[in-house]
């Protein structure tokens, strides 16, 4: 299956961009799931029907799907009090009814990470056309669940679990309880989902489509968004301008938008795919409205730029990394090594990325920012290689 993951800066167009990109791609004949992340029906008022908690089939071949976060939430909850209901008991808790319940900051986002899984492994449709929240929220959206594994692997390492019939003795000289079977199997299930969704985010198959209107604030949200989908290993696939005037526009107050619209279409299409999408002069309603976007449906997938890329250059016998990292600014680039890990600090974006095996037995001999792309030098450590002849 296809991904296509869309976002914007709020209010430039990305829930109507995303329907309509899911219209026709359904139109050529792929078997499409929209998905979005939108609390109201705002896909639902693009495509011109009510959508909700279950795939509903709006046209033939399209299926919309609005996840209900909060019953997601309330039925993990109740799972949970019953599994851990002994220590509950123990502690003399209260157990919560699932008709209290409200979703905790981040429950949201973690029910719609288990959607978008759910649906990406399905054999009912060919493409899955994702409505992400605006930039800020869909860049800390698409983080979670690296960050999160990440978390679980250092607080519950799954190696511990080996040594389960030493947790007795190894609590009794400790002086404290071990931690139960079940909290570490619900870890190991976490981890499971959490890998699960990154898989599909990180697929050859899986791009990212940026919605903005040209102009000065589209242009600076479009830099910052494609450096930490960068960061991320995300691909940009393309750039959808949105709400453009037609080159026809009487002249008049409208000019000077026109003119910068122009601008910003000339800078954008010097390092993206566009596809400027018309301005109608009044919301998109219904299917003929969203034909009238002429937004691309299902263009062939191109070949993925690896992150990161290692090299072994003989000259010097250093390894190179390099990480596409478009629109970094060197000033605001930060590396720092701690054990076994790179801490990359990009702009506003941070990422902790585990070295490879080999890397890890290397020191870091020097970094450098050129035509987008940081290259970091490794240069094998004496005291961890053996030496040649041995």
């Amino acid at each position: 299956m296809r991904t296509i993951l869309i976002t914007g800066p709020g209010g430039s167009g990305r829930t109507t961009v995303a329907a309509a990109t899911a219209l026709e791609a359904a139109r050529e004949g792929h078997r499409t799931l929209l998905l979005s992340a939108d609390r109201t029906d705002t896909p639902g008022t693009a495509l011109g029907t009510a959508t909700g908690p279950v795939p509903t089939e709006v046209t033939p071949r399209l299926t919309a799907w609005r996840p209900d976060a909060v019953e997601r939430f309330r039925q993990d909850l109740t799972a949970f009090q019953t599994r851990a209901s002994n220590v509950l008991d123990l502690l003399g808790a209260a157990r919560l009814d699932a008709e209290e319940v409200t979703p905790l900051p981040g429950a949201e986002e973690l029910s719609f990470l288990r959607a978008l899984r759910d649906a990406a492994l399905s054999e009912r449709y060919d493409l899955l056309v994702v409505d992400l929240p605006p930039l800020p929220q869909a860049l800390a959206l698409l983080s979670l669940p690296e960050e999160l594994r990440r978390y679980l692997r250092r607080l519950l390492p799954p190696e511990r679990q080996a040594a389960r019939a030493l947790r007795p003795v190894l609590g009794r000289l400790a002086g404290v309880p071990m931690p139960a079977d079940w909290l570490y199997e619900t870890a190991a299930r976490w981890d499971v989902e959490l890998a699960a969704v990154e898989a599909v985010l990180t697929d050859r198959d899986t791009a990212v489509r940026l919605v903005a209107e040209p102009g000065p604030a589209g242009a600076g949200a479009i830099r910052t968004a494609t450096l930490g989908l960068a960061l991320r290993a995300l691909r940009t696939e393309s750039l959808i301008a949105s709400r453009v005037l037609p080159e026809t526009a009487p002249d008049g107050w409208l000019s000077p938008l026109l003119a910068q619209q122009r601008k910003a279409l000339a800078d954008w299409q010097e390092s993206y795919d566009v596809h400027p999408v018309p301005h109608l002069g009044h919301d998109p309603h219904g299917p003929d409205d969203l034909t009238a976007l002429a937004v691309p449906g299902v263009n062939p997938a191109t070949t993925p730029v690896g992150w990161p890329v290692t090299d072994r250059l003989a000259e010097d016998g250093v390894l190179v990394w390099h990480l596409p990292l478009p629109g970094a600014i060197r000033d605001e680039l930060d590396l720092v090594r701690r054990g076994d890990e790179l801490l990359l600090t990009a702009g506003p974006f941070r990422r902790i990325v585990a070295l490879p095996s080999a890397l890890r037995r290397c020191t870091v001999a020097g970094a450098g920012l050129r035509d987008g792309e940081l290259r970091i030098r490794f240069a094998p450590d004496p005291g961890l290689w053996p030496a040649a002849g041995r």
